[in-house]
């Protein structure tokens, strides 16, 4: 058992392994010392589940061991199956209860990590894939570690069986209409059958990949930064210059940087065929999970999808307070206690003329954001400023209308355009 003083939260089924963890957690002093409680996730999916939460309860009442019991929804629309919905669930639950860099523990063991590794290979995967469970991650705020990774999960039963523990048998563990519980109850003791340490290869294959995979994640590093122009954006010229295979990784390690979620089976090749190629003028766009990457000139640009301010959108604004705009953006006035009379905030809608400081004549809204390199993503939520009576005095904080300029020269103020992150 690790020991680093950080506390340790169990994630606690009620099952053989998580019993097992539990109960060795328990036994590690100086764990219990630094914190130590377990979390019970109840899925509500089984009629039993009151049961098992209140079996979880009368376990850690006689470990002395805290338990916290999360209940959560299923999306059974998520477009995951059921299991795979149940598991978002779970995680993020996992997710929430962590605290700054606390740690949480998993049951997992080597045969899960054997089944890890054939799921992924029969799903196509790479080495990333193919590395399957890691022993430690980032997890939200803090940690998700698997201490009995390297222990089979007849370790685990024998210890159980020893100390005399109790556990909850679900009888979803035996459907083999889950591609898990096949592998476990039907693939896997014929594998063995052949090759007795096939759990244990196969466990030791995800090692490798692992290794492989944290070789390759490093290059992908150092080349994303190359490529990088600003968080969310990338060269498409950089892009180019690196081998398919190696674009495909950093693209990949690109969107797993932002937060954004992974891309699916054939979104690579979607972004190849409709982004990259894409002419300079287009604005192409590949979408999934509710997020976008975007191809706009030279760059691709990854985010969530954010709504376009609405076009019959349009308030009066006097500046005294920042101004929340429908799309989460804000627009505030800096340096200055508000203007001398209110000014009307509204959406584009075609047409808009603006003239800059310095000039004679006005010029269209479109061509001065042209000139000014803002991205579509952007205009799509720009926020304009009108006098009452309709002359356009602002474009967000980018393009300011001679008066407007010269007002806010005069009293050391700007427009700050704050865009939700």
């Amino acid at each position: 058992m690790r020991d680093d003083g950080r506390p340790v939260v169990a994630a606690f089924s009620g099952g053989l392994d998580s019993c097992v963890l539990l109960h060795l957690l328990a036994a590690a002093p100086r764990i219990r010392a630094a914190g130590l409680r377990a979390l019970h996730v109840h899925h509500g999916l089984h009629p039993d589940a009151d049961a098992w939460a209140a079996h979880c309860q009368t376990v850690c009442d006689a470990l002395g061991v805290a338990l916290t019991v999360a209940r959560v929804q299923v999306d059974r629309t998520a477009g995951l199956g059921l299991e795979g919905a149940a598991r978002a669930a779970r995680h993020a639950a996992f997710a929430d209860a962590l605290g700054d860099d606390e740690i949480l523990a998993l049951a997992h063991h080597r045969d899960d990590q054997a089944e890890t590794f054939l799921l992924r290979a029969l799903r196509s995967a790479g080495p990333d894939g193919l590395a399957a469970m890691r022993p430690w991650r980032r997890l939200g705020r803090g940690w998700l570690w698997r201490p009995l990774l390297d222990q089979p999960r007849a370790a685990l039963h024998a210890h159980a069986v020893a100390e005399g523990l109790r556990w909850i048998e679900d009888p979803g563990n035996t459907s083999l209409d889950h591609d898990r519980n096949f592998l476990r109850h039907a693939v896997l003791p014929r594998l063995r059958e052949r090759w007795p340490q096939a759990a244990d290869a196969l466990a030791r294959s995800a090692a490798l990949c692992a290794e492989g995979a944290d070789l390759l994640a490093a290059e992908d590093a150092a080349m994303l930064v190359a490529a990088r122009r600003a968080p969310r954006d990338l060269a498409v010229e950089a892009l180019h210059a690196l081998p398919t295979s190696r674009r495909a990784r950093v693209v990949r390690h690109w969107i797993a940087d932002l937060g954004l979620p992974p891309l699916p089976a054939q979104g690579i090749a979607s972004i190849e065929r409709a982004l990259l190629a894409a002419p300079r003028d287009a604005r192409a766009c590949f979408d999934w999970h509710g997020a976008r990457i975007q191809r706009w000139r030279d760059q691709l640009h990854a985010d969530w999808r954010r709504p376009p301010l609405a076009a019959t959108w349009t308030t009066t604004w006097d500046g005294r307070a920042p101004l929340a705009l429908p799309t989460g953006d804000t627009l505030a006035l800096e340096g200055a206690t508000g203007f001398d009379a209110p000014l009307r905030a509204h959406a584009r809608r075609g047409g808009e003329r603006l003239r800059l400081p310095g000039r004679a004549h006005s010029h269209t809204l479109k061509h001065l954001l042209q000139d000014a390199a803002m991205p579509p993503w952007q205009r799509d939520r720009l926020p304009l400023l009108s006098a009452p009576e309709g002359t356009l005095l602002a474009a967000g904080d980018t393009l300011l209308a001679a008066p407007l300029a010269q007002w806010l020269d005069a009293r050391g103020a700007r427009l700050a355009w704050t865009r939700l992150a």
